[in-house]
């Protein structure tokens, strides 16, 4: 049997001779930050900006810290994400960089320039081969594929199609182009309850591919056809008549995810460090318009080389933390109970970590070790 990833861990706890950028300091350096050959080197900081109206995001202020620590070792960093598949306000790179400056990721913020990975439409790609057992070859944004080294940065959260989003979600979905999104999301088919519905029309708005239609007098309904299987419909449902049949679906979804993964990474051996923040844990994904109460206390900031020991750590964390009273948690809340399992009863969260460790991303053995 292999060795255990080793991942580290802080809480967020500090005091007036240890501050909280000083204690990141210290994780980064256990991790290995200084492992890695970042000298003259594009580095690519993969985080999510947040769509507008969402405030779970990861604090501009932290990345500002991650930027000064890249710089002080000699890279040459820069923001990067990628254009979505649905409708909303990071669909282009236009409406991207507006909605990244509005939430605080302006260069007088964080010290680095931001650059939209997949380009004006999401059109932009690199054609990576994997030959993994889902998908030859993965399409990544041609900028991720093209930087040198890479720092992820990823709000840990749950989410409807993944069960959770970490470090494989970051740069997997995250990572990929229009393309290589529609790749990965090709498998899921949502649904619309007829009795359920209440023909406000929310799903038909937020749909980016005018794939549901609600006839005069009648309910809602999705055309397969058109339907990409980006899942944005899902939750702006204020009533929760859009389900998918997610069984098979959503874990084609999370493996297909994984080997996107796998095919960024490829052109950075050795030169990619992975940091997840457990703060501000809502139960969907930072690509909504807004961000649902945390459904348990902050919990810290973890890193590591190995994404699937991290994203293991931090799920195994985040089940062991005591549930929050209303929140969107319905019966979780003791420590140990699946919250992820509990909001999304569907999806099984670990098909994502199985399949990374199938495939030689990662494994899910790890070592907790706390950083003081």
């Amino acid at each position: 049997m292999s060795n255990p990833s080793k991942v580290f861990m802080i809480d967020l706890r500090a005091h007036n001779k240890r501050n909280l950028f000083q204690r990141i300091d210290a994780l980064l350096d256990a991790a290995g930050f200084e492992q890695i050959d970042f000298k003259d080197r594009l580095t690519a900081i993969k985080l999510h900006f947040g769509e507008a109206g969402c405030t779970a995001f990861i604090r501009p202020v932290f990345v500002r810290h991650f930027v000064q620590r890249l710089l002080r070792a000699g890279a040459r960093p820069a923001l990067m994400d990628t254009n979505t598949l649905y409708r909303g306000s990071r669909s282009d790179s236009v409406k991207h960089l507006h909605t990244a400056l509005q939430n605080g990721f302006g260069y007088s913020s964080v010290g680095a320039p931001l650059i939209i990975a997949d380009g004006l439409k999401g059109t932009s790609c690199v054609k990576v081969r994997v030959d993994c057992p889902q998908l030859a070859q993965v399409s990544i944004g041609a900028d991720l594929h093209h930087s040198q080294a890479l720092l992820s940065l990823a709000h840990f959260k749950l989410h409807e199609l993944t069960g959770f989003g970490g470090a494989i979600k970051n740069i997997g979905m995250g990572g990929a182009d229009r393309a290589g999104k529609l790749l990965q999301h090709s498998t899921v088919n949502p649904y619309i309850d007829q009795e359920t519905c209440i023909a406000c029309g929310d799903c038909a708005i937020q749909c980016n591919f005018d794939a549901i239609e609600i006839p005069e007098g009648g309910k809602a309904s999705i055309d397969p056809d058109k339907c990409s299987g980006c899942g944005s419909c899902i939750v702006v449902c204020p009533v929760g008549a859009i389900r998918t049949k997610m069984n098979a679906g959503a874990e084609h979804c999370q493996m297909r995810m994984a080997e996107h993964a796998l095919g960024l990474l490829s052109s950075k051996a050795g030169r990619a460090l992975f940091v997840n923040f457990i703060t501000d844990v809502s139960p969907a994904c930072d690509c909504y318009s807004h961000s649902d109460a945390p459904i348990v206390a902050d919990i810290g900031i973890v890193a590591s080389r190995d994404p699937v020991a991290l994203d293991q750590a931090c799920i195994d964390l985040l089940n062991a933390a005591p549930g929050l009273q209303n929140t969107a948690l319905k019966s979780a809340h003791a420590p140990g109970a699946d919250k992820a399992r509990d909001i999304y009863p569907s999806i099984d969260w670990t098909v994502q970590l199985k399949h990374g460790e199938r495939i030689g991303l990662g494994s899910r053995e790890y070592e907790l070790i706390s950083v003081r």
